[in-house]
């Protein structure tokens, strides 16, 4: 199968697929005399856990020990469950964080008039970093040139 077939097969942009091989994350493809890219079912099949790993919020790095045990037939269930069990804390964890920021913007909603008045406590808030305000915890920040990326 060429790059497009397999990208209507798999769910996955032929990008994605390009991407994927140019990271190490899959082989190369074999190519023809002519350069174009041609996938065989093994490769379609990887993919496809590729892409069930990804809807499932696993990153890159993970996908890569995940697929590294699935290769390998000696393997012990328990790595790949240590894994599935790290990304379940972290969706957790996510998920405990995205409700905080639910409740504190329904809050906020709550007491804004939405009206034609200029009165906001919405941008109030926003606009009035008080030492109270949630601020994310350290480990989600992440610096880039020189700001903190929340």
């Amino acid at each position: 199968m060429n790059i497009g077939d397999v990208a209507k097969a798999t769910g996955i942009s032929a990008k994605m697929i390009r991407y994927y091989e140019d990271t190490g994350l899959i082989r190369a493809a074999l190519r023809t005399y002519s350069g174009y890219r041609v996938y065989t079912e093994n490769d379609i099949q990887t993919l496809r856990f590729v892409r069930r790993a990804r809807d499932l919020g696993f990153t890159v790095k993970q996908i890569n020990d995940l697929l590294t045990l699935w290769r390998d037939r000696g393997r012990a269930s328990a790595d790949v469950k240590q894994i599935a069990m790290g990304h379940v804390a972290e969706l957790e964890t996510k998920m405990r964080e995205l409700k905080e920021m639910t409740e504190t913007l329904r809050h906020l909603a709550s007491n804004c008039q939405g009206d034609n008045r200029p009165d906001c406590p919405i941008l109030m808030s926003l606009g009035n970093a008080a030492p109270d305000a949630p601020v994310p915890p350290l480990r989600d920040r992440k610096k880039t040139r020189g700001f903190e990326r929340v």
